[in-house]
């Protein structure tokens, strides 16, 4: 049901008027003068692309030169990657498109701008701020973003774990694409790439992604909750007052930062209780959590009946055929596969993620991957089974202090009944 529009939204109002009022040619001089002021920052789409660099130790086929993973040459649309020796080499043909880094299943490609984390962060903070945020490419936007868009260099750089999260929590996030963009792009795999993984976010989160195909309806409007709050916030810096004690609904309202915070936090407490149960193998390796893994159990944490919807690919061992070799555990790039002290195989499901290397380099054929839903990756939330548990010992509390008080009463009840005799 919609919000009333109460005092505070009409002080809001004004504020913005005011605002206008300062520099009322502002919008004037922005038209003839292109819409960039002296000082303002120009549009470069060079700005928004990064040439990835590559790290052999995760990769697939730097681990096993037979391996059968050619996610990254597969993607990228120049051919400018090559892989022999043992290591990676990206040539200075490199569009710097990004796909190499959202379609390796080991993140041996990484760029800082385009991290599992970062993007997420950049995402659900726009749809945090305003009733919808758009991401978007270079080509689609050509020019500087407003608070609420979300560019990258292609939408095919988004690797589904991020969809994933992110429509798990927002609703209100679109892709901006006007029609045929893709078609006139020089990124000639985009397209396919950005429609597997989106395909793959939808499948997982039950759900639609938004698209938006003209530019003219692209809004860039801030959620009323969002705006009072901010409102609110600068009055208490300006004035020490604290406003937002005079309104509960403004004080119950969390700011971006702070659930960005709070996410970032909920990673890391999972990530300490994985290392505390399973962090190293026997060996004593340290397993590796990469980030789109650790996107996905945070969002299964919160969202446990979404694991249904989630296929995921894990190793099964035939022991009759297994001669305890270990040359999957050490090839396997996250460390998840194990030999335990009898020399038996196994495998921690938050760790693996799927690859199939351990089934290639297994001369017995003792391995193979099997298909099932992601049941095994939703992890237990220590603080939220600590609160169930108060919970449920103030409600047995509750419960027993009413039986004694029946009690007390029927005993009161008797006395006065045997003094009316």
């Amino acid at each position: 049901m919609a919000q009333q529009h109460d005092l505070f939204d009409d002080i809001i109002d004004i504020s913005k008027g005011l605002s206008a009022l300062k520099n009322p040619l502002g919008g004037v001089t922005d038209a003839l003068m292109g819409g960039e002021g002296d000082g303002a920052p120009h549009w470069n789409p060079a700005d928004y692309k990064d040439k990835p660099r590559a790290n052999s130790i995760p990769c697939l086929v730097c681990n096993y030169e037979k391996s059968s993973c050619t996610a990254c040459m597969d993607a990228c649309p120049v051919n400018a990657i090559e892989i022999e020796d043992f290591s990676i080499d990206i040539k200075d043909s490199c569009r710097k498109c990004g796909l190499c880094v959202s379609v390796c299943p080991t993140e041996a490609f990484v760029t800082p701008r385009l991290t599992p984390k970062k993007l997420y962060d950049a995402i659900a903070g726009a749809a945090a701020a305003y009733n919808t945020a758009y991401v978007t490419c270079t080509r689609a936007l050509r020019r500087m973003p407003r608070e609420n868009e979300v560019v990258v260099a292609c939408i095919g750089d988004v690797p589904p774990e991020v969809w994933f999260s992110v429509m798990a929590d927002y609703p209100n996030v679109s892709v901006y694409l006007p029609l045929d963009i893709c078609e006139r792009c020089r990124t000639t795999t985009g397209e396919e790439v950005l429609g597997d993984s989106i395909a793959t976010a939808e499948e997982w989160a039950g759900t639609g992604l938004g698209l938006e195909v003209d530019a003219k309806q692209l809004k860039c409007v801030k959620r009323r909750e969002y705006e009072r709050k901010e409102f609110m916030d600068n009055i208490m810096k300006t004035t020490g007052l604290a406003v937002s004690k005079l309104n509960p609904a403004t004080a119950a309202v969390a700011s971006v930062t702070q659930r960005l915070r709070d996410h970032s936090k909920k990673i890391s407490e999972l990530e300490k209780t994985l290392k505390a149960a399973c962090g190293t193998t026997t060996q004593k390796r340290r397993r590796l959590l990469i980030q789109r893994r650790q996107l996905v159990l945070s969002t299964l944490q919160e969202h446990p009946e979404l694991a249904k919807n989630i296929q995921v690919s894990t190793p099964e061992c035939d022991f009759e055929k297994c001669t305890a070799c270990g040359d999957c555990v050490k090839k396997c790039p996250t460390h998840a596969t194990d030999l335990l002290g009898s020399g038996r195989f196994t495998v921690e499901p938050a760790y693996c993620v799927g690859c199939g290397l351990c089934v290639e380099v297994c001369e017995e054929h003792a391995l193979k991957m099997v298909e099932h839903d992601a049941s095994d990756l939703v992890m237990a939330d220590p603080d939220a089974q600590k609160k169930a548990a108060d919970a449920a010992k103030t409600r047995a509390e509750i419960a027993k202090t009413k039986e004694e008080g029946k009690k007390v009463l029927t005993k009161v009840l008797d006395s006065v009944e045997k003094m009316a005799e």
